[in-house]
């Protein structure tokens, strides 16, 4: 393991031996999640956090949050979650999340296409009266042996639920939309270090700007495509998930799972490759679902141009049409890039590959290259 996660769990080991103390405990958070004909792609995360009613999720809600707060978590390594999907009726079965408090794992079970509920939860409510009895016990005889208290209460003492969907897509060939964020959905100007700084950690939330006509164009796109999955994929850490969902629901954009990545050091070195990230999950997306054809959607800011063209050239039946927006010209010296950056469209491209400075554009170009029917 690099020493860089090394220190990194030392670190998170001490906070959270703290919190433990002050009756902090494990939380488990869904993420929406895809699947296809016999499996689906759980994906969530357990973290450390107080007791919460009901009325305090309403009130964070409808609270403004400043970025750096998404950041401020503590993850459950090894942590045992129990999973059902599709009901009360439902598949079950158990997971462990790694070192970062994730779960991404496939799960076998046959659903049929559209939504399902998935829940996952870590205490009390999935197991027997006898293991809680004796963690209760193993509570109360380290508070006995400790004068500060135990070091470590164990999870299972107060048990938490998260609940999320899962988007299930059947046999037949179907269109799917697949977008970036930053300066994609949202305005971020990622990823100069100053700007992403303020805008990740800094910014209200409900300050974020929606990109002019996005959502107008992916609301075409899934009324034009009954059934179309729609999935976000982003460089973006998954501590801003929950940002993320509620900007994407109060602007009007499709819901959909998002693929994001980790924050923080790897098992290899400091930072994680953004490129790769994304390269590698257009690589999945293809592997697990090869029944869809999809939209592509960027931006000229970063390497969406370059890692869209790459899949186009390695799997060109898989692609119906690529979108780029076009950054301002200050947006793109805030991005890092210059302001004649190129949109890196083949020259001899298979499919529609249109650029716009904004959704309409995309929207209005497309129709004429009949990617989409015009009204």
């Amino acid at each position: 393991m690099h020493r860089a996660a090394r220190v990194e769990d030392a670190v998170k080991g001490l906070v959270g031996r703290r919190l433990r103390r002050r009756g902090y405990h494990a939380r488990a958070v869904a993420y929406p999640g895809y699947g296809g004909p016999g499996w689906v792609r759980v994906l969530g995360r357990v973290l450390l956090g107080p007791a919460e009613t009901s009325a305090d999720v309403e009130r964070e809600e409808l609270r403004s949050v400043r970025g750096w707060r998404n950041f401020l978590t503590v993850p459950v390594a090894d942590a045992e979650v129990h999973v059902r999907i599709g009901g009360e009726r439902g598949v079950r079965t158990v997971l462990r999340t790694n070192r970062e408090g994730f779960l991404d794992e496939v799960v076998q079970v046959d659903l049929p296409p559209g939504e399902h509920e998935v829940v996952l939860t870590v205490g009390p409510q999935s197991l027997d009266s006898e293991r809680v009895a004796a963690a209760v016990a193993a509570v109360d005889a380290a508070e006995d042996d400790t004068e500060g208290g135990s070091d470590r209460v164990p999870e299972i003492v107060v048990g938490h639920s998260g609940a999320s969907r899962v988007f299930v897509v059947g046999e037949e060939p179907v269109t799917g939309l697949l977008s970036d964020i930053d300066d994609t959905v949202v305005v971020t100007r990622l990823p100069r270090p100053l700007v992403a700084a303020w805008n990740s950690f800094v910014l209200d939330e409900r300050a974020r700007v929606p990109v002019n006509g996005m959502a107008e164009l992916y609301r075409q796109i899934t009324a034009e495509n009954p059934g179309a999955p729609v999935l976000y994929l982003s460089t973006g850490a998954w501590n801003v998930a929950p940002t993320l969902t509620r900007f994407l629901r109060r602007t009007g954009y499709p819901a959909g799972p998002l693929l994001l990545t980790d924050w923080g050091p790897t098992n290899t070195g400091w930072f994680r490759d953004g490129s790769a990230h994304k390269r590698g999950s257009l690589a999945r997306l293809a592997r697990e679902l090869p029944q869809v054809t999809w939209l592509l959607v960027g931006d000229d800011g970063q390497h969406d141009p370059t890692l869209y063209a790459e899949f186009l050239a390695a799997a060109p039946e898989r692609v119906r049409g690529v979108a780029i927006r076009r950054l301002t010209p200050a947006e793109q010296l805030l991005a890092g890039g210059h302001a004649l950056s190129s949109d890196a469209a083949p020259a001899d491209s298979p499919v529609p590959w249109v650029t716009g400075d904004n959704g309409y554009e995309l929207l209005h170009h497309w129709y004429r290259a009949g990617v989409l029917r015009a009204p």
